[in-house]
């Protein structure tokens, strides 16, 4: 049996959220730690952080947002069902609540969707090679069909449907953050369907909200990633891999490193979070940064790539 290859694509999010996210994902790029960037179009320093993508060959994609902040089409601006009281979007509860009331016009879910593809575009030079979701909103019910029909239109190959091979065993978890992952894990389990209907593609693994924040170690990094490739040997020859001994494995790592914002500068519009403004994510990128890390990735044969690699 081949030494199984591993593809890993370590995505930073959030690029463009404040000019100490962008400085910490960019140098995570430049010690090898990060290999693809996934970028806020409405976060405060969103065109920076094209200008730095552009400067250091950074593989850049689009992290579609509809909970935080504003809106960038012009129209959803004053009057759209996007937006709370106060004239920003719904926030991460917030959103998902105002869904299940069907209180959201998919019609402008879509024009919000395509104008931040649009706005990709006018700021990088190109469409993004993959497209996901901020707080997961691209796997939700009704979203999941409009941000499909989104990337087959414009040709966007790839995304990321969060389903993490061994969450459920993660005791560090506190009960009500793993409430809202079972969440996002049950609504990617019907996605997967719709995703593949469109011809859209992804990762053969996830992982990243059990190594998010403060939980992030080398250790759980690696006893993740070991976890990943062994359940990925141990499943039946499927259509993409025909033969067991498949030579590839792609798995995407997400993570969230950068100084930590300082408000008010920061955020979508409306000064930047908590979680932004603590020291977790700082710690990612100090973990992320370790030879041990490297040195890991070196001896399980673990290339570091983007999605054009794939």
């Amino acid at each position: 049996l081949r030494m199984l290859q591993v593809k890993l694509i370590v995505t930073g999010d959030d690029f463009g959220y404040c000019p100490r996210r962008n400085q910490g994902i960019v140098e995570c790029f430049l010690a090898g730690a990060v290999s693809n960037v996934s970028l806020l179009v409405n976060g405060s320093a969103a065109a920076d952080a094209a200008e730095l993508a552009k400067r250091y060959n950074i593989p850049i994609g689009l992290h579609a947002n509809l909970s935080e902040g504003s809106p960038v089409c012009e129209m959803l601006k004053t009057n759209s069902s996007l937006l709370n009281q106060e004239g920003f979007f719904h926030g991460k509860m917030g959103f998902r609540t105002a869904l299940s009331k069907g209180l959201l016009n998919m019609s402008e879910v879509k024009q919000e969707l395509k104008a931040q593809v649009e706005l990709f575009c006018e700021l990088t030079g190109h469409l993004p090679p993959h497209m996901d979701g901020h707080q997961h909103i691209h796997v939700l019910p009704e979203v999941r069909h409009v941000f499909a029909e989104v990337l087959e239109e414009y040709g966007i190959q790839y995304t990321r449907v969060p389903i993490e091979p061994g969450l459920h065993n993660c005791g560090w978890i506190p009960p009500s953050l793993m409430d809202f992952y079972r969440g996002v894990e049950e609504d990617s389990f019907n996605t997967v369907d719709v995703f593949t209907r469109h011809g859209i593609r992804w990762p053969d693994v996830y992982i990243g909200l059990s190594t998010m924040g403060k939980n992030m170690s080398v250790d759980n990094i690696w006893s993740a990633i070991d976890a990943a490739i062994g359940k990925f040997k141990a499943k039946a020859p499927s259509p993409t891999h025909p033969t067991p001994q498949s030579q590839t494995v792609t798995i995407e790592l997400m993570v969230h490193p950068g100084y930590p914002s300082v408000p008010p500068v920061g955020g979508c519009g409306e000064g930047p979070d908590d979680f932004s403004q603590s020291w977790e994510r700082l710690h990612e990128l100090q973990t992320l940064i370790k030879p041990e890390l490297q040195g890991y990735y070196k001896t399980r044969n673990i290339q570091l790539c983007s999605f054009k690699d794939l």
